[in-house]
């Protein structure tokens, strides 16, 4: 980013030599401070020099100064949405007093490579336990930092690279299907898994056509989180896992004293405890030849883990660490709304 960067008081040449140096395409003009001044194209230079202006003119008069920027806890999906909203392939990044921390380049947001893998969504639910809020809204578009929760999850999956998605639908499926379309508005290809009654967490993966060649990404559509799911993918195929489940760490405080007891007699106590255990994140990958075992019935997905480990088949749990919120409950919906996630 440093080359990229120019002084309010340079002059036209300084900017070409930034431009050429960097190579993104833009160059951001900052005071002393390093705060953001504006930013400058090699467009508009070759204006300015139509205009009349030298190479050792100063570059003030010709600085964008409206220019779009994001904080540094702007997440993938939020950068990438404005990015294709406003047609632009870079976003600088400033802290809360205006100074440069960061730059988005487009080539990165979606990744540098597309992979071969393809996604799938479960976006059938009821969501019941949100209800009055799910009555006429399926729970996956119910909107977080004012996107839909499928759509920021959408982005996210797209930002990996992944451009072939695949998203389940029943309760209200018609809402989604209007919202997404085929996906071409967000660089990816959906395709829809109808599921004409419900089918459990696991059943719509028996309605694709045809058997995928790579490992699958499956999540739920009711996330809020930044996992990597780059690191997800590569740590599936280098533990040459049959499934991968996703995990997270959650903890509970016990609110009474506990005794440990033996034979009638107080043992061990243990005033109000912190307990941790991990948690199915509701996120997975599956290699092909897992897929092929999901029956087309109501079906649980972790019927399928399940019968990989009583065939004593390599099952993997990958640790996610990043932010993660399943929106399922009123409380986990509140904090999403809230920020608890990026």
């Amino acid at each position: 980013m440093q080359r990229c960067m120019v002084r309010s008081d340079a002059r036209i040449i300084d900017a070409m030599q930034a431009l050429e140096a960097s190579a993104v395409g833009i160059a951001l003009v900052v005071d002393k401070e390093r705060r953001l001044i504006g930013t400058i194209t090699d467009g508009d230079i070759r204006r300015a020099l139509l205009k009349g202006a030298a190479l050792q003119s100063l570059l003030g008069p010709h600085v964008h100064r409206d220019f779009t920027a994001v904080s540094p806890q702007a997440g993938r999906a939020e950068v990438l949405d404005l990015m294709q909203a406003r047609f632009l392939n870079q976003v600088p990044v400033v802290d809360a007093s205006g100074r440069l921390v960061g730059l988005h380049l487009l080539r990165e947001v979606l990744g540098a490579v597309e992979r071969p893998n393809w996604a799938v969504i479960m976006a059938g639910g009821m969501g019941t336990r949100l209800r009055p809020l799910t009555e006429h809204l399926p729970k996956p578009m119910i909107k977080v930092a004012g996107r839909p929760i499928l759509e920021r999850l959408l982005l996210h999956v797209v930002g990996y690279g992944i451009r072939r998605i695949f998203i389940s639908t029943n309760y209200l499926g018609q809402m989604v299907e209007d919202h997404f379309g085929n996906g071409n508005r967000f660089g990816c290809s959906i395709e829809y898994l109808r599921e004409e009654e419900p089918l459990g967490t696991g059943g719509a993966l028996s309605l694709l056509r045809e058997v995928p060649q790579h490992p699958l990404l499956v999540m739920n559509g009711d996330l809020v989180t930044q996992l990597d799911l780059g690191a997800l993918l590569a740590f599936h195929e280098q533990g040459r896992y049959l499934a991968t489940m996703g995990v997270r760490r959650y903890c509970h405080q016990v609110p009474f004293g506990c005794v440990e007891i033996e034979e009638g007699r107080v043992v061990q106590l243990e005033e109000k405890p912190m307990l941790e255990r991990a948690i199915n994140a509701g996120v997975y990958v599956f290699s092909p030849a897992a897929l092929e075992r999901v029956p087309k019935r109501q079906f649980p997905i972790t019927e399928l883990f399940a019968d990989c480990l009583e065939r004593g088949e390599r099952v993997g749990a990958f640790e996610i660490q990043e932010d993660w919120l399943d929106v399922g409950q009123r409380e986990q919906l509140r904090q999403a709304q809230e920020g608890g996630a990026q």
